[in-house]
């Protein structure tokens, strides 16, 4: 658990001091935010240092919430380097996917860790497909496999619609980084649980599919 608290601690430290450096330097914030315009012209530094800039407090704590109960899971199974990995791999490709769709769209501007938060919340349900987790207003246990693909399936709805100033697909970028990642450096769970490493690849499918069919942006 020290180990853990170490890993954890650093990256919920460093969104926190960044993020209130943003809260009370809008220049320093617009500096560093993702913004289409600024990455195209060549500031990829956006890409990563956007994931630890939030929009209010309630943001920033909502996504260290998440990243303090799901960090644990992945810690354990896969020790504290690897653990780096699918965060930052995971904030990367979010990152990436969310470029992809808005690269015409120069002004589009994000902020937040919720792809890299997204990743470890993936990663975690992919290592214990099995656990339940609690959410406000559902009084029963919810089996992670089934949360984890109702809430990618959720989000391609949200990429679809457009719904809300919430980037969905930096959410749905980093679960599949967190997914594939995952994967590549915990290649045993194909053999322990094969049937929920296809399950959790279905929205992954559907996305796919959708962009093909070229009814998603």
């Amino acid at each position: 658990m020290q180990n853990f608290d170490i890993v954890t601690l650093i990256i919920i430290g460093a969104n926190i001091v960044i993020s209130l450096k943003g809260f009370n330097d809008a220049v320093f914030r617009e500096r560093y935010i993702f913004h289409v315009g600024s990455i195209r012209s060549g500031e990829q530094i956006r890409m990563v240092s956007s994931g630890f800039l939030h929009g209010d407090t309630g943001h920033l704590f909502f996504n260290m919430l998440t990243l303090y109960f799901f960090a644990p899971i992945v810690v354990s199974y896969m020790g504290n380097l690897n653990f780096f990995v699918v965060y930052f791999g995971s904030l990367i490709i979010g990152s990436l996917l969310s470029l992809y769709f808005h690269k015409e769209e120069y002004s589009y501007r994000a902020l937040g860790a919720s792809g890299a938060v997204s990743g470890v919340m993936y990663a975690a349900i992919l290592l214990e497909p099995g656990m339940s987790l609690y959410m406000m207003f559902i009084p029963i246990p919810i089996p992670a496999y089934i949360f984890g693909i109702g809430y990618l399936l959720y989000t391609i709805y949200g990429m679809k619609n457009r719904l809300g100033n919430i980037g969905h697909d930096a959410h749905f970028g980093g679960a599949v980084g967190g997914y594939v990642i995952t994967l590549m450096l915990a290649p045993w769970v194909l053999e322990k649980s094969l049937l929920m490493v296809g399950l959790l690849a279905i929205p992954i499918v559907i996305l796919l599919i959708l962009r093909w069919k070229g009814k998603l942006g």
